[in-house]
């Protein structure tokens, strides 16, 4: 994931576990050690996907635009990233591979089909919660998936 992706997501949690009514930007970047900059360059492809809502003004802010347990992770990282996986630019079912390689492109198509049954299954409510479906804890709970290799 990119440092991007992992603001996105961060912010969006952060709306999700925080307080009734706007959030200001500055306190999220705050809370989550987020450059401001950056930040709201990311709140506004949040708010273009339909995902955050905003409002100007002393009283204004960020908020969900929807319930946190409509909003996946994967939802917001094709938000801000653009499709979940691909290669060279293009969806995995786009590229061809010739001779010996020819199988690849089903290597690519199998890892868009792991990342989509870990993040289209995950809700920003889960992560605020801290409460993850038990087929993601399962994965997290093997030693080897926390092994650098």
């Amino acid at each position: 994931m990119s440092a991007k992706a992992d603001y996105a997501l961060r912010a969006v949690i952060e709306l999700a576990a925080g307080a009734d009514g706007p959030v200001k930007g500055e306190r999220i970047a705050q809370a989550q050690e987020i450059p401001l900059k950056f930040l709201e360059n990311i709140l506004g492809d949040l708010r273009h996907a339909g995902i955050v809502r905003s409002q100007r003004g002393v009283e204004g802010g960020y908020w969900l635009a929807r319930p946190a347990d409509e909003i996946t992770v994967a939802e917001v990282v094709r938000a801000v990233e653009g499709p979940i996986a691909n290669v060279r630019g293009v969806g995995p079912e786009q590229v061809e591979y010739a001779g010996s390689a020819s199988r690849l492109r089903d290597v690519w198509i199998a890892v868009r089909a792991n990342l989509r049954a870990v993040l289209e299954h995950v809700t920003i409510a889960d992560v605020a919660r801290g409460e993850l479906p038990s087929s993601v804890e399962e994965l997290a709970a093997n030693p080897d998936a926390w092994q650098p290799h």
